[in-house]
Order: structure tokens, then C-alpha cells, then sequence
């Protein structure tokens, strides 16, 4: 008798919540455990060509640690294609505005860039502080709450 491994369909995806709290952590560290989590690849059936991942909400935002100087030195560029439309924020200026973006941005780069990209990132919700509206996600069985 011969066993073949069996390929993965959509039907065998099971797709679970993690609650991560971002207050403490290092910035690059917690997003490449996000990510991992977003793309699905600690599952047994992980494969690239299918959306694997989980869904993860990220509570206080603004309280995530940037290592170094990187409070002061580290900038976010955004150029809206016109001549002298660039624009350069730190990470100290963009924790006040948006600390949302921070996490985004973070995430969004080590997320592979392919078509299931848009995908995956629509299943990240990030919150500037402790309150959010996924509570009811973690009070069944199964469920993670992981950080």
C-alpha cells in the first residue's frame, strides 16, 4: 500500500483568531511573528499558492519599543509622484499621528508580494490601545490569545 502526501484544498484551511499586545515589544520582532501568523506558515498544510493564515488582532499600537535611536532616526517616505511631493516622517512624529501605520508598514514588508498579499493583510486589525470590538472571537474554546 502506498501513502501519498495529499494536497492542500480551500476546504482544509482552518483559519483561527490571535489577540497579540504589541506594549513592551520590539518593534521588528513582533511584526515578523505577526506576519507568520498572517501567512499560516507554522500549519502542518502550509502551501504558498494557498492563503494558510490566521486572523490576528494587535492591541496598543502605540506603545510598541523601537530599539536604539530608531525613535528619532528612523523615516517613513511617502512620495505622491510630483515633483517636490516627498515627504519624510520619523518614527516619534508618526507614533502621535498614527501609530496604526507603524505596524502596517512593518507587517506589509515582510508579507510575500504576490497576489495573496491584499489577502492576508485584510485579516490583520490593529488598535492604538486596548480596546477593540474582536472581543467575542476570544471567549470560546479553541481560540488564542497569544504575545
Amino acid at each position: 500500500m502506498r501513502k501519498d502526501t495529499q494536497a492542500t484544498k480551500a476546504t482544509d484551511i482552518k483559519r483561527v483568531w490571535h489577540l497579540i499586545d504589541l506594549k513592551g515589544q520590539t518593534l521588528g520582532r513582533i511584526c515578523s511573528k505577526i506576519a507568520n501568523l498572517l501567512m499560516g506558515k507554522s500549519k502542518p498544510y502550509f502551501i504558498r499558492n494557498l492563503d494558510c493564515g490566521d486572523y490576528v488582532v494587535a492591541i496598543n499600537a502605540k506603545e510598541v519599543k523601537a530599539t536604539g535611536n530608531k525613535e528619532l532616526l528612523k523615516k517613513y517616505y511617502y512620495y505622491s509622484g510630483y515633483p517636490g511631493g516627498l515627504r519624510t516622517e520619523t518614527l516619534e512624529n508618526l507614533r502621535d499621528k498614527n501609530p496604526k501605520e507603524i505596524i502596517r508598514h512593518a507587517v506589509s514588508g515582510m508579507l510575500p508580494q504576490n497576489r495573496l498579499r491584499d489577502r492576508m493583510f485584510t485579516r490583520l486589525f490593529i488598535f492604538p490601545d486596548a480596546n477593540h470590538s474582536y472581543k467575542d472571537k476570544f471567549s470560546a474554546k479553541g481560540r488564542s490569545a497569544s504575545g
